[in-house]
């Protein structure tokens, strides 16, 4: 399977705001190395193997991780600042090169899509999408990770029965979450839920939306 040719070649926009400090660079150069996913040979003797695409921040990254500790995850994000908050969490100040790393967590700095290509059939339990850039403008829609050309590259490598939750608090993607998901023969769901399900970790960009005054919708799809 390949990228369909009619979606641009990127999903993501910027890779790196404001000029990184020095120990952010050494995350990077350092640490990141040693955590970035090689292969599912990390997952091995895991429950199960999740993947979450666009971790922002890393808090729900880690959230899942502590609480499911024999869970094997990849966490998929290409803004550099996201990275480093989430590595200045796991790696001390200093051991940027010789810190363990967790067993159980391996980082994807690219396309998401590049690596749902790579990995085998239905080697996935569960994924998630939580609050991705909505890409407003009608000219922008080919640049949602939601979309009808990207569902059969993730439903590949989603087990039969493996759950995708999505939460978004933009009424454009909600709408179009529901307009792509809901006829698709791929996945079946139930009404999103309008307050986070329990199970479900806060994430920063939750608070925001709803210190904004947007109601966020939370949905899981199954894989038929």
């Amino acid at each position: 399977m390949e990228f369909p040719t009619s979606i641009p070649n990127r999903l993501y926009g910027r890779r790196r705001g404001h000029k990184l400090r020095p120990r952010q660079e050494l995350l990077l150069t350092e640490a990141l190395p040693r955590m970035r996913f090689a292969g599912l040979d990390f997952a091995a003797g895991a429950s199960q193997t999740w993947l979450e695409v666009g971790f922002g921040g890393g808090e729900h990254t880690l959230a899942l991780m502590a609480a499911n500790p024999d869970t094997a995850i990849i966490a998929s994000e290409v803004y550099e600042h996201g990275l480093c908050s989430l590595l200045t969490q796991i790696i001390p100040d200093g051991q940027e090169a010789t810190a363990p790393i967790p067993a159980r967590l391996r980082l994807w700095p690219e396309d998401a899509r590049a690596l749902l290509l790579s990995l085998p059939e239905a080697s996935l339990d569960r994924m998630f999408l939580m609050f991705p850039d909505p890409w407003p403008k009608a000219r922008h829609t080919k640049r949602r990770f939601v979309h009808p050309e990207i569902l059969p590259i993730v439903a590949r490598v989603l087990k039969p029965g493996a759950i995708w939750r999505i939460a978004s608090d933009d009424p454009t993607y909600q709408g179009w979450v529901e307009e792509v998901l809901r006829p698709s023969p791929l996945f079946r769901g139930a009404e999103p839920a309008r307050a986070r399900p329990p199970g479900w970790p806060p994430t920063r960009y939750e608070a925001k939306a709803i210190e904004a005054g947007r109601t966020p919708l939370y949905w899981e799809w199954v894989r038929v």
